[in-house]
């Protein structure tokens, strides 16, 4: 069998250790990826089924809201994920150490300072307000936010385990993390469907604590096991190493303010543009039409960090070839998402049955708005594995600045509704698709210079 298996692999050009390691984690993860999709697909009608369409509506708002708030890690995950691949990559242990505990002690004082802040104002806040739903959620409201506030502090110091496994070419394991994720999630809705009745107070608790605890007992696993000469320890904690990561770190941090309130604030502007009964069909559409981009993203996941190590490296060939693979395999995106589209309606009725109503003007514009995305992913990869991101960062700023207006001109004033916030993000995008290659061709020639060397 294994013979056979290295024959496929010749056949398909797979020579390298590096790009075998990618396409055994890519495997991996598809396996975890086709559960943690199967077990989301039955967790929405679930939710829809425990939750009445405004409380669910009002999570999902909730939950995107609070998913704003990913960037006060200030840009240090990812830049962590590039910094220790290259130290990784030269057998620097020891600054590979460093650079892990600066940023998990810097992360931990940052979330205690925003948690600390977020229960100081709480009680000044009407949530219902925010949420543009009824005065008789306030209460529930004011006690759900400080426990999903706090969970997600917790989160952000727990995740930069992913970060760490990513830089050590164990590409699979965010898919990995994402699959318990759902599995509890959705063991634990079946569970409360069976012994209790509907409340959104106990709804977003428990699944606000899951992911914690599943990235909890990640970090728990690594650092007895596999990464224990990277445990992070406070004496290690120098400000030069902190530099060092925000480096790239800042940029970084400047690109996920950007991707997060782009696509985040497209549920506050239907919730708030139309009600949050709304949100609904608009995610659940967005869900749908992004099984293409999961699939995609599990191919491009194990490149970014193989494309810093071959850059360090300095295996421009190898990166060449990689990148002409994936435009290959690009080129069956428009053909699913044709089929998909096809069949939107047949598999909506099937999945929520009549419960949300999805027009098909909605499901084309999130079909457009897929084709473009996964087309960018693939240069904005090797960008980011490479470092090199400061056109990335401009363009994102500016996307976001554009988005909202946008969004409200093509919803409300040209009158497309709820396809009008997804095209507004399509066209936020867009500039991204052109510049990405652009800047990706630069780089590989040897003719970056000035904002697209940087």
């Amino acid at each position: 069998m294994k013979f056979h298996i290295l024959e496929i692999f010749e056949k398909l050009g797979i020579k390298s250790n590096r790009t075998a390691n990618i396409v055994k984690h890519v495997f991996v993860s598809f396996f975890y990826k086709g559960g943690a999709v199967i077990a989301n697909f039955l967790l929405v009608p679930l939710l829809i089924g425990f939750l009445d369409n405004e409380n669910y509506g009002i999570w999902l708002t909730l939950s995107s809201v609070i998913g704003w708030f990913t960037f006060f890690d200030i840009g240090l995950g990812n830049g962590l994920r590039n910094r220790l691949t290259e130290a990784l990559t030269v057998g620097d242990f020891r600054l590979a150490r460093a650079y892990v505990s600066s940023a998990y002690f810097t992360i931990l004082a940052i979330s205690l300072f925003l948690f600390l802040f977020f229960l100081l104002i709480n009680n000044f806040i009407d949530w219902t307000l925010v949420f543009n739903t009824s005065s008789g959620l306030q209460v529930e409201l004011s006690i759900l936010m400080p426990i999903v506030t706090g969970c997600f502090c917790l989160q952000l110091v727990v995740k930069l385990i992913g970060n760490i496994y990513l830089a050590s070419q164990n590409h699979s394991i965010q898919v990995k993390i994402h699959f318990f994720t759902q599995i509890l999630s959705l063991i634990i809705i079946w569970i409360l469907i069976k012994t209790t009745t509907s409340s959104l107070l106990i709804f977003g608790a428990i699944f606000s604590i899951i992911p914690v605890l599943v990235l909890l007992g990640l970090n728990i696993i690594g650092f007895s096991k596999k990464y224990i000469e990277l445990r992070p320890t406070f004496s290690l904690w120098r400000y030069k190493y902190l530099k060092d990561i925000m480096g790239i770190g800042f940029e970084f941090f400047i690109i996920q303010i950007s991707g997060i309130m782009l696509f985040a604030t497209d549920n506050f502007i239907i919730s708030n543009l139309f009600s949050p009964e709304e949100v609904v069909p608009y995610n659940v559409a967005f869900k749908y039409f992004s099984i293409p981009t999961m699939i995609f993203t599990i191919i491009l996941t194990p490149y970014w960090s193989s494309f810093t190590e071959a850059y360090v490296k300095e295996d421009f060939q190898w990166i060449k070839k990689s990148i002409k693979s994936i435009l290959k395999l690009w080129c069956l995106i428009p053909i699913l998402l044709i089929i998909m589209l096809t069949i939107s309606d047949w598999f909506y009725k099937i999945w929520i049955g009549e419960k949300v109503m999805i027009s098909f003007v909605l499901s084309s514009s999130m079909a457009i708005y897929v084709l473009l995305f996964t087309f960018k992913s693939v240069f904005n990869f090797f960008i980011n594995g490479v470092g090199k991101i400061r056109v990335q960062m401009i363009v994102g700023v500016i996307s976001l600045i554009i988005n909202i207006p946008l969004s409200i001109l093509f919803a409300k004033y040209l009158d497309f509704g709820l396809s009008g916030v997804i095209l507004a993000t399509t066209v936020s995008v867009a500039m991204s698709a052109i510049l990405g290659p652009l800047q990706y061709y630069k780089i590989i020639n040897f003719k970056a210079s000035g904002i697209w060397n940087r």
